[in-house]
């Protein structure tokens, strides 16, 4: 369960999500599985906001690290059905040494009411599978979408 009282900093980087036919289950709803790929889809357009290419940043063999998914939570808060656009929020909840939770908020594109809420975070890990700290130009580019208890 994503945490109810997450709240939306001032800064973050809003996608638009078009809800495919193949998005959703057979009454039309969008399937649960769907907002994790729009959520990855949004972690990728937030580093390309910042200037991080994502096939560049989350795998990079020459430099050594790579950025996988290590945990993900999404809650379902209002059906969602095949045809409309969401506009997906993406900022940065938490990041630390090593670690970065992104948070996801889902609304209707033309309404405010929040209809899923989503986090997932990436670790920084080495050619050996072992955690390591983020790469400089990373926590640069990301700094000023670090939550204000976090500093610059």
């Amino acid at each position: 369960m994503v945490d109810p009282h997450m709240l939306i900093p001032a800064q973050y980087v809003e996608v638009p999500v078009a809800v495919r036919f193949g998005d959703t289950d057979p009454y039309g709803v969008v399937y649960f599985a769907s907002y994790f790929r729009y959520c990855h889809h949004g972690i990728e357009e937030f580093l390309r906001h910042v200037e991080l290419p994502p096939h560049e940043v989350l795998r990079t063999p020459e430099e050594g690290y790579g950025l996988p998914v290590v945990g993900a939570a999404c809650d379902f808060l209002k059906p969602v059905w095949y045809g409309e656009t969401l506009r997906l929020r993406v900022f940065v909840l938490n990041a630390r040494s090593k670690l970065i939770t992104f948070g996801f908020h889902f609304h209707r594109a033309t309404e405010d009411e929040l209809v899923a809420r989503g986090q997932a975070t990436i670790v920084a890990i080495d050619r050996q599978w072992q955690s390591r700290p983020l790469p400089e130009r990373v926590r640069e580019a990301i700094k000023s979408y670090m939550p204000p208890e976090h500093g610059s």
